[in-house]
């Protein structure tokens, strides 16, 4: 089988549940008055015209505009569900923020909580390398709103980053940025201050931390120069011995083109060791490469469970039933796939065979920070009947996904298709539960406990790798395990100046899914 990388999902992720994202990017240009001669494109209600005819007129603002609803009413999986609304009181930016569904789910959440776009400059940087600008802290951001005490708490960090050189490790809690208190700020110049600190858009930006390290008495101040990152997405890969045999451990943070060495070195050192389970931690993996969540997935399962096996088939509006819309290509499942593809061919060739751990079950860590690929992974391995036992939190609930498109130096991506596993189930818009009992197909056995940032990840006694483990050996969840409320959706009409809100496009990438027009060739 020849492999070229085709569907790929959204990097990345930020455990931040309430923390509110902005999509950023877009020309800024208003309305175009100098697009008003009779040959000049102009906007007709209920008129389409095709995209290709408006695409990268990049000196009108209102041709951008007008290839962004027609590439929308195109494409867009609920397309009918677009206002049409003149775009000349807008800037490009603006506009293209509208053009999608204002429709709630069947639970009274926002039905499109995924549209965004970015420079394609830094799109392509992100997405080949994981590289950002940043401290290289991930952050776990609780109680954003004014009025609430605040506490924004280290999750993790990047080896090699100026938070690991500084010796900031997860469970250190940020007390001061610059001088304002976290817990305390209630008006917009404080809010721009903590923003403008946690979430730096350039490198040099010079921050002043107080914090409070896990377990210390006292806290201590920090300077930190922001820097381009590169993560490290695949971490901490170990085997656990314990009285029945060996279980396995991995921390995947994110599906990016560097995952897939990490992913096979893992496999590698796992599928050597003989370990008799597996434990995944993707409480943080907002999404990546659906090709790296199907070459994982064949990793985990093996030969046998996955041959002629799908791991995804996709689907988009009623326009398309049976063709795609970006590639014009039939529609085609992907399967799970058994070598490397060389998404970095510095780091792995392609066409190298995978390791496989031939495995009937496996234990997932996962959080509200857990989406997209990651979801689709173990979707896929439901699909083919591997025990999915997952520890944690319910997940972010995102089946969909889009093509990165880009026009004019701005990469878009608005919800194009769906996916389903191989039995055809792919309903879990309200994220995955873990349930003693699960009644639908969305919950799914297990145990149901909040993250544990009082540990660090890959100890046993971290409460969620510690059930896993419990449960394993007893069938069952750990005394500790309690029902947890999921939080509420987020107040679309909540004044942003007085929330914290990371406006870089990066980490609003975090909870996508995302196909390229690249073929998977069979």
């Amino acid at each position: 089988m020849k492999l070229r990388p085709r569907h790929i999902l959204a990097p990345l992720i930020i455990s931040a549940s309430l923390l509110l994202l902005t999509a950023c990017g877009g020309s800024s240009g208003g309305d175009d008055s100098t697009n008003t001669g009779s040959t000049s494109p102009q906007w007709v209600a209920g008129q389409f015209a095709d995209d290709s005819t408006l695409a990268n007129q990049c000196s009108a603002p209102l041709t951008q505009k007008l290839w962004l609803r027609s590439w929308s009413n195109d494409t867009y999986l609920w397309y009918n569900e677009i206002i049409d609304r003149d775009p000349a009181p807008y800037n490009v930016a603006e506009y293209f923020e509208l053009l999608k569904t204002e429709e709630l789910s069947d639970t009274g959440n926002l039905k499109d909580n995924f549209h965004f776009s970015m420079s394609t400059a830094e799109w392509e940087l992100l997405n080949g390398s994981g590289a950002s600008v940043g401290y290289g802290m991930t952050l776990n951001l609780r109680n954003a709103s004014a009025g609430i005490s605040r506490q924004v708490t280290v999750a993790y960090n990047e080896p090699n980053s100026p938070a690991s050189d500084a010796g900031i490790s997860r469970g250190a809690i940020i007390v001061t940025v610059d001088g304002v208190s976290v817990a305390d700020a209630n008006d917009s110049g404080s809010i721009d201050t903590l923003n403008a600190g946690l979430f730096p858009s350039t490198s040099g930006k010079q921050t002043v931390f107080t914090l409070r390290d896990l377990d210390a008495q006292a806290d201590r101040t920090v300077t930190l120069l922001a820097e381009t990152v590169v993560s490290t997405p695949v971490q901490n890969t170990k085997t656990i011995q314990t009285a029945n045999g060996k279980v396995g451990y991995l921390q995947f943070n994110a599906h990016i083109a560097t995952a897939e060495k990490g992913l096979y070195d893992a496999m590698t050192l796992l599928s050597n060791a003989q370990v008799d389970d597996l434990v995944v931690d993707i409480r943080y993996n907002g999404g990546g490469l659906l090709a790296l969540a199907s070459q994982l997935g064949y990793m985990i399962a093996g030969d046998n469970a996955t041959a002629n096996r799908v791991f995804e088939r996709t689907s988009f509006n009623d326009k398309y039933p049976t063709v795609n819309p970006v590639t014009r290509e039939a529609l085609t499942p992907m399967p799970f796939i058994p070598e490397s593809i060389g998404f970095n061919t510095s780091l792995l060739r392609s066409g190298v065979p995978l390791p496989s751990l031939n495995l009937k079950r496996v234990f997932v860590l996962t959080t509200p920070g857990t989406c997209s690929a990651s979801e689709a992974l173990m979707n896929a391995l439901r699909g083919i009947d591997v025990e999915v036992i997952q520890l944690g939190e319910t997940t972010c609930g995102k089946p969909y996904g889009f093509y990165p498109t880009n026009n004019c130096d701005t990469t878009y991506f608005t919800i194009q298709f769906k996916g389903v596993n191989d039995k055809g189930f792919g309903e879990y818009s309200d994220g995955f539960m873990p349930s003693t009992n699960p009644t639908v197909d969305s919950e799914v056995p297990g145990c149901e406990l909040a993250d544990d940032l009082g540990h660090p990840l890959g100890d046993t006694n971290e409460r969620l790798l510690s059930a896993a483990l419990f449960y394993r050996a007893n069938n069952r969840c750990p005394s500790t395990a309690t029902a947890i409320a999921r939080a509420p959706a987020q107040d679309p009409f909540v004044d942003p100046g007085f929330m914290l809100q990371d406006t870089r496009n990066q980490n609003v990438l975090k909870n996508n899914r995302i196909l390229t027009p690249l073929a998977l060739e069979q």
